[in-house]
């Protein structure tokens, strides 16, 4: 039994495509392509969440996508490699502004740091119907992130610190991530 509290966040983020542009490593996209990304990024709008959880050991961010986003991610993916991967990059923009958006410094810092799982924080995720994984360090929807709330540090305190390129020196290539722990 979970015994946390949360407080819905208001969240909405303004589409950075010079982000975007930097996961998909491009220069630039063609004005067809920024007009369905826009439009899309409209209409997945509603389908962004952000809650703040208290364990009562921690505070945390949690921001995601329905699972209809990745579903529609995967299905047009199925159809064009590149349309999905931009989907893809579309989704990971949207967390991203959404996380400077409620934690500007960690846009400053370069990482939103993972917190430890404990027995309550993942309670607490459950009853929200997010789930983590252990193997990966993060929680499904596959478009989400979980971050300690208010920012407290970056690397200096994340958990996947020891397991982490960037936090170790070897992040100087690093332009995308995978969020929930799946690959393209």
């Amino acid at each position: 039994m979970s015994t946390h509290t949360k407080e819905v966040l208001q969240v909405r983020p303004i589409f950075d495509f010079e982000l975007m542009l930097g996961l998909l490593s491009e220069k630039r996209l063609g004005g067809r392509v920024l007009e369905e990304m826009a439009d899309t990024w409209e209409r997945w709008l509603p389908k962004l969440h952000a809650i703040k959880l208290e364990t009562g050991k921690g505070r945390y961010l949690a921001l995601w996508l329905d699972t209809d986003v990745e579903e529609e991610v995967d299905a047009e993916r199925a159809k064009s490699a590149e349309y999905g991967y931009r989907l893809s990059a579309l989704a990971q923009t949207m967390i991203q502004c959404a996380v400077y958006q409620l934690l500007p410094e960690v846009e400053e810092a370069g990482c939103a740091p993972a917190p430890q799982p404990t027995a309550l924080l993942c309670d607490a995720l459950e009853a929200e119907g997010l789930d983590y994984q252990e193997e990966t360090h993060s929680i499904l929807p596959k478009y989400s992130v979980l971050t300690p709330y208010p920012f407290r540090g970056a690397c200096d305190i994340c958990y996947l610190r020891k397991e982490c390129p960037k936090a170790n020196g070897q992040g100087g290539g690093i332009t995308s991530f995978e969020l929930g722990g799946h690959t393209n």
